[in-house]
Order: structure tokens, then C-alpha cells, then sequence
């Protein structure tokens, strides 16, 4: 069994719905079925040339669009975090966190997340 990212889980609901294929939306998004498949499942980042596509050719209902924008932001694989504009102790928050996150146990991650959301 595959485990598909939050927009997997969306692109899946959105192809049965309108009845089609991992290869009717390939063609649609100008890419092979394998590469939309290493998106779904998370192993590839999501081109941000398909939200448009995926919007027009579903068109999608403004509370779909919000759907989307959140699963793709879900599934993101990889994340840019520009420190220009901090200062050292910003920075160096940056800098140990991009080191150790792999690391962190889900109890810890957690944490952080409440932390972050207060």
C-alpha cells in the first residue's frame, strides 16, 4: 500500500470524481504517471506550475482552491527559509533547527509546533 501526502489524497479525490486516470492528469500537467505518482506519495516536490492547470481543468470551487493551496502546503518536501532580515540569534534558531530536524522525535516536534502557534 502507497501513502499519499495530503494533495495526493486531493489529486486521488479529484480524478475519480471526474472519472479520470493517473494518466489523463499526466498529460494534463505535461509530465509522466511516475512523476505524478513520486508527488503524490511525497518523494517530489509539487511544480508550482500545476495549481493553475489543476485549477482551470478541475475548475475547482473557491473552498476547493482553498483545499488545494492547503494540501499543497501540507506536502511540501522542501522548505526555503531566507534569513536576510534576521538577526544572529534568528539566524542560528535557522541554522540548528534545519541541522537537527531529521532527528526530532514526534513528542519534541510537537512541542515546537505549540510553541510556534501560541
Amino acid at each position: 500500500m502507497m501513502d499519499y501526502t495530503s494533495f495526493g489524497e486531493f489529486m486521488r479525490i479529484l480524478r475519480i470524481k471526474h472519472h479520470e486516470t493517473m494518466a489523463d492528469a499526466a498529460n494534463l500537467l505535461d509530465v509522466s504517471s511516475s512523476f505524478i505518482s513520486m508527488v503524490e506519495a511525497g518523494k517530489k516536490n509539487i511544480p508550482t506550475s500545476w495549481i493553475d492547470k489543476i485549477i482551470e481543468h478541475y475548475q475547482l470551487s473557491d473552498q476547493e482552491k482553498e483545499q488545494l493551496m492547503k494540501a499543497v502546503d501540507e506536502s511540501r518536501t522542501q522548505f526555503k527559509i531566507s534569513t536576510v532580515h534576521c538577526n544572529p540569534i534568528q539566524r542560528k534558531a535557522a541554522y540548528l533547527f534545519s541541522k537537527h530536524f531529521k532527528d526530532l522525535d514526534e513528542k519534541t516536534a510537537q512541542a515546537i509546533i505549540d510553541l510556534l502557534q501560541r
